[in-house]
């Protein structure tokens, strides 16, 4: 979450009118965290919500994949928040140029520094997901998949040894070697492809909301597992959190299972999902407008991450 659009109050309280019952402005406040959309924490005369308008990262004509998968997780009992329909049943309006929706506000916290019975509850969450997500039928190519990364990593250029000496040649040979052993043969499903410690909410061990469904895709199932353990198993910084990782897995595995040949493939989709963060993160850290409302993520602790990941092969057995 983020904030590169302003909404003015006039404009916003204009806005709830479109909808029923959804009550008057009372206050908002822009959300700094994230990069991707501009965010408002909005409360009204009748309940709190979530106002997201979407940036030029988010392609417009994605939008109903995102807000059907909602409605299909919400319906199925999976703690989601689906987006308010106005009176004449629209969820996506136009806000200040920007495609916008109102979104239900969830409770709970997210967490910086996950234990290992929270990381477990968060990895049984997301075996839940994808148990529920079977059925859906709707379909969206990973935008930020593998064939993705290596014309980011161009785009980059010679500006990521800027962030850190002798960045762009690292990582060239890292994805290299992640490309050549890509499992692209393991099963593939709908994935959230996002599900960091910041987009769960949480009070205590309970998961109370799984949150910001903006890359989800139709991708390799257990890259989705891959990319919570990156973001899980260490602390901001790039430092391993004992326990958690294992704990993630387990959660996921005693839910949904995982076969032998996913296990197996773990560290290099962990690898690639290393990279992935890397790039985009470095991409945003290189390009966020100064007078962005916007936390900007390190780049450099996905590179600690990656070094982890090569020095402990046997991480996921």
């Amino acid at each position: 979450m983020a904030v590169y659009t302003q909404v003015p109050a006039e404009a916003l309280a204009a806005f709830l009118r479109r909808y029923d019952g959804v009550g008057d402005l009372v206050s908002a406040k822009g959300i700094a965290e994230g990069v991707e959309n501009s965010n408002y924490l909005v409360d009204t005369t009748a309940s709190r919500f979530i106002l997201t308008l979407y940036e030029k990262r988010v392609d417009a004509g994605d939008l109903p994949f995102f807000l059907d998968l909602l409605d299909h997780l919400a319906t199925r009992g999976l703690p989601v928040p689906p987006a308010v329909k106005d009176r004449d049943g629209v969820a996506i309006q136009t806000l200040e140029g920007r495609p916008a929706c109102l979104i239900r506000f969830l409770t709970g916290v997210s967490l910086t520094q996950p234990t290992p019975d929270q990381a477990q509850t968060a990895g049984a969450a997301l075996g839940r997901l994808h148990a529920a997500a079977a059925d859906f039928a709707g379909t969206r190519a990973n935008s930020l998949g593998v064939a993705d990364w290596r014309p980011l990593l161009e785009r980059c250029g010679a500006d990521l040894d800027t962030v850190a000496p002798g960045l762009f040649a690292r990582i060239d040979s890292a994805l290299a070697a992640v490309e050549a052993a890509w499992p692209h043969d393991l099963p593939h499903s709908v994935i959230h492809a996002d599900l960091f410690p910041d987009n769960v909410l949480m009070l205590g061990a309970e998961v109370t909301g799984l949150i910001d469904f903006y890359f989800a895709c139709r991708d390799i199932r257990a890259y989705d597992v891959a990319v919570m353990h990156t973001s899980w198993a260490f602390d901001p910084a790039g430092s391993p959190l004992s326990g958690v990782g294992p704990a993630l897995v387990s959660g996921y595995d005693a839910t949904f299972g995982l076969s032998d040949a996913e296990r197996a493939a773990l560290p290099v989709l962990a690898k690639g999902a290393c990279i992935r963060f890397l790039l985009t993160r470095a991409w945003d850290w290189l390009n966020t407008p100064a007078d962005a409302l916007v936390t900007r993520k390190d780049p450099l602790a996905y590179l600690r991450r990656l070094d982890w990941y090569d020095a402990h092969a046997g991480a996921f057995a």
